[in-house]
């Protein structure tokens, strides 16, 4: 990378009558007066936030190439950022509890706890689109526990269908009906191939063989529409799923009860209705994998950055983390779409901040 310094020359002015004196504004920028240009503050977000790069060796790097960015610089300028960038979360959030279904998922992240010199478990909590859907988009939210509360607050009065694994966090979510829970097959199935890998089991791999017969049917409809997928589950998936089922209450009869095999059976039985109502409509999934890959960035990361300096931190990190994940989503580079928004914020209207949303964006197009 190279460092090159823009001079901007302003114009002054004086009126020879009245003695007034003019000068050309300053152009407006992210930072007040910073010296981070709009293309600096992106690298160092996509560096930090896709590349897994921490502050302290993008600043090695800088040095490097000959200009001198101390990290906590690079620290203040990741902050302020966050901060301008919130309005346009809020509004891909905004966007993304107009959609009748949604994922969900959560991960640990190491919080630094002021004052006390060591860290506790936060988390970030993962909400998106789903794969069948048109809207692209993935918003993280970050919080200090991993309380079922987070949920209800992100969520608010969003009533749909919802994704996601079987953390009691997020029960209390379908006990007034207005929330439908639809469950993860790959969790279901997860269980036997863990007995399959770890001690051979000849009952396990029965049962991946069924698991694997309901993906298979999922990887011949991936392109369809909905209608024709649910037409396609329903004669070809339904009748694997009712094999399965039959398979599970047979074998659970077999086998002593508090055994591994007992409880990967005990997983799908208890889940079933949940796990099958993707059956009956072409707009679900078969599995909450599709955000599983959306916290899988940040499980690279954390092992570079290693924690969340504090709350604040981490919510300002959850900010950049899901313009950069949406980008992507949308097939859209980070750097471009950063840098482009960061040079048109500061001047673009609030009641348009919906035209900067990754889904929405246009390169160079006037805000």
């Amino acid at each position: 990378g190279v460092f090159m310094v823009e001079r901007h020359i302003r114009g002054k002015w004086a009126c020879t009558r009245c003695a007034t004196l003019t000068q050309a504004p300053v152009p407006a920028q992210v930072i007040d007066k910073g010296i981070a240009t709009a293309g600096l503050l992106a690298q160092v977000l996509v560096a930090k936030y896709a590349d897994h790069l921490p502050l302290y060796r993008q600043s090695q790097i800088f040095a490097r190439a000959g200009m001198a960015l101390p990290d906590s610089t690079l620290a203040e300028w990741v902050g302020v950022c966050g901060v301008r960038l919130q309005p346009l979360v809020e509004a891909l959030r905004a966007a993304l509890l107009e959609r009748p279904v949604l994922h969900a998922d959560e991960t640990p992240v190491a919080m630094l706890k002021p004052g006390k010199g060591r860290t506790h478990r936060a988390y970030l909590w993962s909400w998106c689109s789903t794969a069948f859907d048109a809207l692209k988009a993935v918003v993280y939210d970050f919080a200090e526990s991993r309380s079922g509360g987070h949920a209800r607050t992100f969520l608010g009065d969003w009533a749909g269908q919802l994704v996601c694994d079987d953390y009691s966090g997020y029960k209390a979510l379908f006990t007034d009906g207005r929330i439908t829970e639809i469950g993860c097959m790959a969790h279901a199935r997860r269980k036997f191939h863990e007995l399959w890998a770890n001690h051979s089991s000849q009952i396990a791999g029965e049962a991946l063989e069924l698991y694997g017969q309901l993906y298979g049917v999922e990887r011949d409809i991936a392109e369809l529409n909905a209608d024709e997928r649910r037409q396609i589950r329903q004669a070809r998936a339904a009748p694997i799923a009712q094999t399965l089922h039959r398979w599970l209450d047979l074998h659970r009869q077999k086998v002593p009860d508090g055994s591994a095999t007992a409880r990967a059976i005990d997983y799908s039985l208890k889940r079933w209705t949940a796990l099958t109502r993707y059956l009956d409509d072409g707009t679900l999934p078969i599995d909450n994998n599709w955000v599983e890959n959306r916290i899988r960035p940040v499980a690279i990361g954390r092992s570079n950055w290693l924690f969340a300096g504090s709350l604040r931190a981490g919510q300002r990190a959850a900010v950049v983390m899901s313009l950069i994940q949406s980008a992507r989503l949308n097939d859209i580079d980070p750097y471009a779409y950063l840098r482009d928004v960061l040079e048109r914020l500061p001047t673009h209207p609030a009641s348009r901040i919906e035209e900067l949303l990754p889904h929405r964006w246009t390169p160079g197009a006037i805000g």
